[in-house]
Formats: C-alpha cells, sequence, structure tokens
C-alpha cells in the first residue's frame, strides 16, 4: 500500500493510501484507533478502494511515535497507545485530519470522516472544526468528558454546533466506553444544534465490534454498519456529481 509523507506543523505524517482501480467515486479519511494504522485500518482501506473510492489513514501519532508505529491489542500495546493519545491535543489532531483531507481533496474532492474509537473522537473533533460533507464515528469515546487531551478545556460535544455535514454515529449498547448517559448527550447536542445525524445502537454489542480479533466482536453489527458507512457514501457522493 502506497505510503505519502504529509507536512504538519513543523512534523512529518505518514499517510497510507487505497486507490480504486477506477475513476474514484469520493474519498475517504479513515481515522484509527488506540493502536495506529494496523491491519484491520488497511484492510478498511483496501475494502473502500473495492468500492471506488480513494480511502487514507493518516498516522495520529506522528509527533511522538516513529514512522509506521502499530501497537499490540494487549495491556502493553494499550499503556503505549494511551500514552501516545495523551500526547495529541485538541489542535494537534484537527490539523492532522486537516493535512489528510488536503491531500486527499486534491484527488477525489471533498472527503468523508471515518473514524473508529479515538479516532472516531477524531473524526467527530475534525467536523466542528472543518468542512466536511460527512463522519462517520463508530463507538467514539470521550465525547462528554475532558478525559483526553483531545477534549479539553471543553469536551468535544459542546463544540457540536461547528458540524456543518451529516454525522453517522454507530455504537454498541452495551459499550462501556460509550454508555448510554453519553450517547443521549450526544445525540441531544446534534439535535439542538439542527445536525442532520443519524444514531445507530446495537442490542448487546460492546466496544471495538467492528474488528474480528477484538473480545466484543460482533458480525451482525460489523455487517451492518459497513452497509450503513457504504450507504452514506453512496448518498454524499452521488450528491456531489449530481
Amino acid at each position: 500500500m502506497p505510503v505519502v509523507d504529509v507536512p504538519v506543523e513543523g512534523s512529518t505524517m505518514r499517510l497510507h493510501v487505497a486507490y480504486p482501480s477506477r475513476a474514484p467515486r469520493g474519498g475517504v479519511v479513515v481515522l484509527h484507533e488506540l493502536f495506529g494504522v494496523n491491519a484491520g485500518v488497511q484492510g478498511v482501506l483496501d475494502d473502500l478502494a473495492a468500492e471506488g473510492y480513494v480511502a487514507a489513514a493518516p498516522e495520529l501519532y506522528h509527533r511522538s511515535a516513529a514512522p509506521g508505529t502499530v501497537l499490540a491489542k494487549d495491556d502493553a500495546g494499550r499503556t503505549t497507545g494511551f500514552a501516545h493519545l495523551h500526547q495529541l491535543g485538541r489542535e494537534q489532531a484537527v490539523a492532522s485530519v486537516a493535512a489528510a483531507l488536503s491531500h486527499l481533496r486534491a484527488e477525489a474532492g471533498d472527503p468523508v470522516l471515518l473514524g473508529f474509537s479515538a479516532g472516531g473522537h477524531a473524526a467527530y473533533l475534525a467536523a466542528t472544526a472543518l468542512d466536511v460533507p460527512a463522519v462517520v464515528a463508530l463507538y467514539p469515546g470521550w465525547l462528554t468528558s475532558t478525559g483526553i487531551p483531545m477534549s479539553r478545556p471543553e469536551p468535544t460535544v459542546a463544540l457540536t454546533p461547528g458540524i456543518r455535514g451529516r454525522v453517522l454515529l454507530l455504537v454498541g449498547d452495551a459499550d462501556p466506553v460509550v454508555p448510554r448517559e453519553d450517547r443521549e448527550v450526544v445525540a441531544g447536542a446534534l439535535r439542538q444544534a439542527a445536525v442532520s445525524h443519524e444514531v445507530v445502537t446495537y442490542a448487546g454489542v460492546g466496544h471495538a465490534f467492528f474488528w474480528p480479533d477484538a473480545p466484543a466482536y460482533d458480525r451482525a453489527a460489523r455487517d451492518d454498519a459497513w452497509g450503513r458507512v457504504l450507504g452514506l457514501l453512496e448518498e454524499v457522493f452521488a450528491g456531489a456529481r449530481s
């Protein structure tokens, strides 16, 4: 998979890019979860390319981790991942996403954002500050708290009125990282801000359900979520072409 080096505020960020075999239907920037641009994320890029989209995943930890850093999904990997996550501030995250969007925009028009967990938070945050047609966030944590630097000084949900595009949230109703109270706060903020949105919850499903190597993996939820992602992309880019 091609890798492009993109400058971001004095740092260099790797961008993993997958290209379709035909003229692109649009572009998608994919924001990784805690563990980096791993095989799962690269698989999503390939799947999007197979559907006709240029898809790119930036390495969000480029300021604190070596290029190509991928963390194991174990206790040590989580500890290291949180160490990097706690060095990623709000303005830094937005700048990194903006650089990825700018790179992809030259090839595929205005890209959609797709993020997983911490990357879902980054996608939601970026949509409050940047002009994107739509954002899909799978089980985005900490939106209603100040638990990570991206959600400070005020919780990211407080920035919801800045969102200009559509929002699709996909989360399990048994997810301890995104409990019901948090989902209700986010949904309420989206309604209050008159943001076009949909919140989809999956009964009995936990965190990180999308990944086959996750303890909470749920194939039915993954299949439904993926279908909704593709449906949204079709609607967004069909509208852009009309």
